[in-house]
């Protein structure tokens, strides 16, 4: 098992974390936002939380909830906070940027844990002579699309909510990149029609929520989808140089499920690798954001 953590990070930091939120900053402004794992006490005092943010999340418990985004809530904007901005992240030769926004559901379009994946996709597919195929499922506002287009490659980025993809539209023009391949369905329906059309990938990206629906209501529950969709991307998968990148979310998930499931349909392989991604505050409390198992071969 393995930790690992972003390290190419200049337009983000985690400040302080503790009491169920974070602190953190993204480009010139700081969020305070929940955060479920973050159990222990904060370092920073109250007062200092409050004076260092520019807008803070709370729940609202009379919006309802979400299946498959959490709880609904409310932002609280100080002066001069906008609803949108971008921020950069650079690694090599890669320059990505991202439109940010304060969304109801407490995400503002970013994870930044995932820049570690994104450095692994963009090394992966900087040293290969051909243009290689890349699937990316779940794929949100798009960041590892991103990381792949910059690599070189050609790419699917498939996610089932359609303002979600034209965000992700946004970003890739912002990082003056182009030409991915938008499709807004269902991840399983869309994996078994490639399945029975002989399609094949170099590389699968897979982050799937714990609960969600289709753009037709097809409802989606982790624990009971994920074994049929990693063996569909085994099907998908060129056996030789290609990549696998899976992450979990899911509270109460262990890495060692997704250990069994990537040996059960892929094979073992040497240099698998599985474990926790984390990001570190300023005080060295390491805040776990989730499971991830990736592969090359």
């Amino acid at each position: 098992m393995q930790l690992i953590c972003p390290s190419h990070w200049t337009d983000y930091e985690l400040i302080d974390t503790g009491g169920f939120e974070k602190l953190e900053r993204f480009g010139k402004y700081t969020l305070r936002r929940p955060e479920p794992q973050a159990v222990w006490d904060k370092t920073l005092s109250s007062d200092q939380w409050d004076l260092r943010s520019h807008a803070s999340f709370r729940l609202n418990k009379d919006l309802g909830k979400s299946s498959d985004l959490g709880e609904r809530g409310e932002w609280q904007l100080k002066s001069g906070m906008p609803q949108q901005w971008f921020v950069d992240y650079k690694y090599k030769e890669m320059e990505l940027r991202f439109r940010l926004g304060l969304t109801s559901f407490k995400h503002v379009g970013i994870f930044p844990e995932q820049s570690a994946n994104w450095d692994y996709i963009y090394d992966f597919l900087k040293i290969q002579i051909n243009e290689l195929r890349v699937l990316n499922l779940f794929a949100y506002t798009g960041g590892a699309s991103l990381a792949a287009k910059a690599g070189g490659a050609d790419v699917v980025h498939l996610d089932s909510v359609k303002q979600v993809v034209n965000w992700s539209n946004e970003n890739m023009m912002a990082s003056k990149l182009d030409g991915i391949r938008w499709v807004v369905e269902d991840a399983l329906k869309f994996i078994k029609r490639e399945v029975k059309r002989n399609k094949s990938y170099h590389g699968i990206i897979i982050d799937p929520p714990a609960y969600g629906r289709g753009p037709e209501g097809e409802k989606w529950i982790l624990e009971y989808q994920i074994n049929e969709l990693i063996n569909l991307c085994s099907k998908l998968l060129i056996t030789k140089n290609s990549f696998f990148i899976m992450n979990l979310y899911s509270m109460g998930f262990s890495a060692l499920i997704a250990e069994n499931l990537i040996n059960a349909h892929f094979g073992k392989s040497s240099n698998l690798e599985i474990g926790e991604i984390y990001i570190p505050d300023q005080f060295n409390k390491k805040l776990p954001l989730g499971i991830y198992a990736r592969f090359a071969r």
